[in-house]
């Protein structure tokens, strides 16, 4: 056990390992429905990846605004490099890539259930008020999303001195990004509820 848990590569596979043995188990129990390779299996399987995806995603966007900027201030000086140079970039890899699988996975589930385009209408044409919730719930994501790629991250990559800047651009590029971190923040409070208010209808 020690082997899986002290590797976070065997401790994710290890959990992906018995989410099967779960489908497994289900599939039996309930005659072989959830291992009928349909299109509603591909559709749950997308709609796991979607909300695992998100849960990676807004959970690095907490830890940022609830955990590292408030900590900053407190850790001594020469302690800072610790997490500049070595956690934020890590945190940052793992919360853009899972903001781009997020949305991803999202597209395809609309496209799937075929409300992509109503959605994206706002439910205008369609008249169909989950179509509305979604399709404002889809935007607001995609605010976010596109936030994070080409907002937040050119920022920190300055801050972080991962790329050239004088002291003065360093410090623009870390309040920008700030910034518009807590406004993904604020965003995804509304976002998560149009997201999780809808999914009876579908």
């Amino acid at each position: 056990m020690a082997a899986i848990l002290t590797s976070l590569r065997n401790t994710v596979l290890a959990g992906f390992c018995l989410a099967i043995v779960v489908l497994i188990i289900m599939g039996l129990v309930t005659g072989g429905y959830n291992l009928a390779f349909g299109k509603a299996f591909w559709l749950f399987v997308i709609r796991w990846l979607h909300v695992l995806s998100g849960i990676l995603w807004i959970g690095m966007l907490y830890y940022f605004n609830f955990v590292q900027m408030p900590s900053m201030p407190k850790i001594p000086d020469e302690q800072k490099p610790a997490v500049s140079k070595v956690i934020a970039p890590a945190a940052l890899f793992w919360f853009r890539w899972a903001a781009m699988s997020t949305i991803v996975f999202g597209v395809m589930l609309a496209l799937l259930q075929e409300y992509f385009v109503n959605a994206v209408l706002l439910g205008i044409t369609s008249k169909i008020p989950n179509h509305t919730m979604i399709g404002i719930g889809m935007w607001l994501g995609t605010i976010m999303w596109f936030n994070v790629w080409f907002i937040i991250w050119p920022a920190q990559k300055v801050a972080l001195g991962l790329v050239e800047g004088t002291a003065d651009e360093k410090k623009a590029a870390a309040r920008k990004a700030m910034l518009f971190s807590r406004t993904n923040t604020m965003l995804s409070v509304p976002m998560l509820y149009c997201m999780i208010a809808t999914q009876s209808a579908y």
